[in-house]
């Protein structure tokens, strides 16, 4: 992933991470906005149900306070206490008197037992005894009561008053239904309702029954949704839950139960305030669009903004990696190298990071070149000294026979003239020879300075190694010497290189040349090739008697020699013809294990080069062995010692 690439990645991630986090940080804090207004609205409702409750309970109790202080109630009471009174004169008062208070319940109690009931005559004559042990009644207020009805129990408010006449008393129960109609009377706030859970089931069936849920409006549907919030609200304390009525976020209401106790504070209703929560999947749908397109408008800006941050950091970062590139294939800056190709120093305008890297670049690469170029020269001055020192070696090893075949012929001239005729045949034959011999030398060192430029051309590397190899087939097993064996490794899916058929396979056969002399007697030798990316790397590995790191080390060194070497001309050849190629050439050794060559070469794609022949082959067909390189190195080489 290329720099351009994560920094477009990190603004975007960023922009909508954080735009993601407001939106989420925004959310949660107007639904802790919503739920506590919700909870308030829900307290509050309940306190004006608690005072409306209060406020009806009261208006009960004065209503059964009326029947109690009326005259007709005391003279009942005063019939009653007289022994042998007859209950049932008085067994349809209560519907009557109900009827008169606009009360929906009423009982007359008297010792004890019901002689009166205008909601379940049936009951009269049983025994009453919760009212007749409790003291007190005439100052105590209202209280919810279950009461029994023909056709099931009824949550009701009621008020009891307690007349007393002589030895007896009359109980007067009266109270009002706590139903839908009683729900009705209480205004709620818009988006707001109130419903009722009568727990009016035996302690028998601890289980809760949400069918049995009220409303303004009567039953409620889809009451058992209720049953997870009734469980909770019958512990103490009030309980809180949302409902989610359909897949739509809007219809979801926030419900808050809060218990209602009798007179003995048993549980016996719980109240549940509802509030829609339509207002905030409204707003919070809003908040998301609204975050949707801020994202968006973000991210768009964020990548503009990337991108523009990014060409401004990658882009003197690709050129200082193109100057890297040139500095790294031998170009310099200042064009003081000669042959040297040039390279483009890095503008360095602005005054920021940038600027001072890119003057530092500038400084170092032009430091580079100049100790490139020091290099070169004193390179070039070594080897001038070592070229000449080689040259006056060799001239002086052919002077010294010429020398001595002159001297020999004047001797024999001065001593004995008329017999000097065979000695000089033998001088002359001495002569020629010696200086034919210095031709050679001479030749040697004309070719080396003469290196012809290269011609390119894609070229597939196994051709070349194929042809080179065929050229040496007879003397793998030439008769006289220990057999060595051919061992190849081609990559067939190889990349074309762009090189000169002739000077490479120059090259080649000079490797396998020492490669062979390096195995007197006998062993193997390996060429391989492979591919690395861009380089396409030949192998020649051969399994002779090696050489010292030393001698490794110097061994492309022109005329440079092991033992009895020639003029040590060819690996410096190869050298020479690898590096106009572009590529660069390497050497392993183990003393007495063997020798390895190692070629790498850049890629070239498979383009003819304008200025070579059409009907020039790709490589150089199969020729014989020993080329002129190898014939000229081998005069008095000594093979046991030279290694590929």
């Amino acid at each position: 992933m290329t720099l351009r690439t994560k920094l477009l990645v990190a603004f975007t991630l960023t922009v909508l991470g954080a735009t993601g986090l407001l939106t989420w940080g925004v959310t949660q804090y107007v639904r802790q906005e919503f739920d506590a207004s919700d909870r308030q609205r829900s307290e509050a409702l309940a306190a004006q149900f608690q005072r409306e409750f209060a406020l009806r309970g009261e208006e009960v109790a004065n209503r059964v306070q009326d029947i109690a202080d009326a005259e007709g109630t005391l003279r009942m009471a005063l019939d009653l206490g007289r022994p042998q009174a007859d209950f049932s004169l008085y067994a349809g008062d209560a519907r009557g008197l109900a009827a008169t208070h606009r009360l929906d319940f009423l009982e007359l109690v008297a010792n004890g037992v019901l002689i009166s009931s205008a909601q379940y005559p049936a009951q009269i004559g049983n025994q009453n005894d919760w009212v007749a042990g409790v003291s007190g009644w005439n100052q105590s207020s209202a209280f919810l009561r279950p009461v029994d009805l023909p056709d099931g129990a009824q949550l009701a408010l009621t008020a009891v008053r307690d007349v007393h006449a002589g030895s007896s008393d009359l109980y007067i129960i009266g109270g009002r239904r706590v139903d839908a109609d009683f729900l009705r009377t209480f205004v709620s706030p818009p988006g707001m309702r109130v419903l009722l859970y009568p727990n009016l089931q035996p302690s028998s069936d601890p289980a809760v029954h949400p069918e049995a849920i009220i409303g303004a409006e009567g039953p409620v549907s889809n009451a058992e949704r209720f049953a997870p919030l009734l469980e909770s609200a019958a512990q103490p304390g009030t309980s809180e839950d949302t409902i989610q009525w359909s897949e739509d976020p809007a219809s979801a209401e926030r419900f808050l139960a809060v218990p209602l106790a009798g007179r003995k504070n048993e549980p016996l209703a719980t109240l549940l305030i509802g509030s829609q929560q339509k207002d905030y999947a409204i707003l919070a749908s809003r908040i998301r669009a609204l975050a949707l397109v801020i994202a968006g408008a973000a991210t768009l800006l964020s990548i503009f903004l990337g991108w523009w941050i990014s060409a401004r950091i990658a882009r003197p970062l690709a050129r200082l990696e193109t100057a890297a590139r040139q500095i790294a294939d031998g170009r310099v800056i200042d064009g003081r190298i000669a042959g040297a190709k040039p390279a483009a120093p890095l503008p360095a305008r602005s005054r920021d990071e940038v600027g001072r890297a890119a003057r530092a670049f500038n400084a170092m690469a032009r430091k580079l070149s100049e100790q490139s170029r020091q290099s070169q020269e004193a390179e070039r001055a070594v080897a001038r000294r070592e070229i000449a020192r080689r040259l006056a070696h060799e001239v002086k090893e052919r002077l010294f026979p010429l020398q001595v075949a002159v001297e020999n012929l004047r001797r024999s001239r001065e001593q004995s003239p008329e017999s000097s005729g065979e000695s000089l045949l033998d001088s002359l034959a001495t002569l020629s020879a010696e200086l034919e011999k210095l031709k050679g030398t001479v030749a040697r060192f004309s070719n080396f300075a003469k290196m012809p430029a290269p011609r390119l051309q894609p070229l597939s590397a196994n051709d070349a190694v194929r042809a080179a190899l065929k050229a040496f087939e007879p003397q793998f097993n030439a008769i006289g010497r220990p057999p060595v064996t051919p061992e190849l490794f081609l990559n067939e899916r190889l990349d074309c290189i762009a090189a000169d058929p002739q000077l490479l396979s120059k090259a080649l056969e000079s490797l396998l040349y020492r490669s062979l002399d390096s195995m007197p007697a006998g062993g193997t030798l390996a060429i391989r090739t492979a591919q690395d990316g861009g380089l396409v790397r030949i192998e020649v590995s051969d399994t002779g008697v090696g050489l010292t790191p030393e001698e490794t080390a110097r061994l492309f060194t022109p005329y440079y020699v092991v033992g009895a070497q020639a003029s040590g001309l060819g690996l410096a050849t190869v050298q020479s013809v690898v590096t106009e190629h572009g590529g660069k050439i390497s050497a392993e050794s183990v003393p007495g294990a063997g020798t390895t060559f190692r070629i790498e070469f850049p890629a070239a794609p498979e383009i003819p080069d304008p200025g070579l022949p059409a009907d020039e082959p790709s490589a150089r067909p199969a020729r014989r062995a020993s080329p002129q390189w190898a014939e000229q190195e081998s005069e008095t080489a000594a093979p046991s010692r030279i290694g590929a």
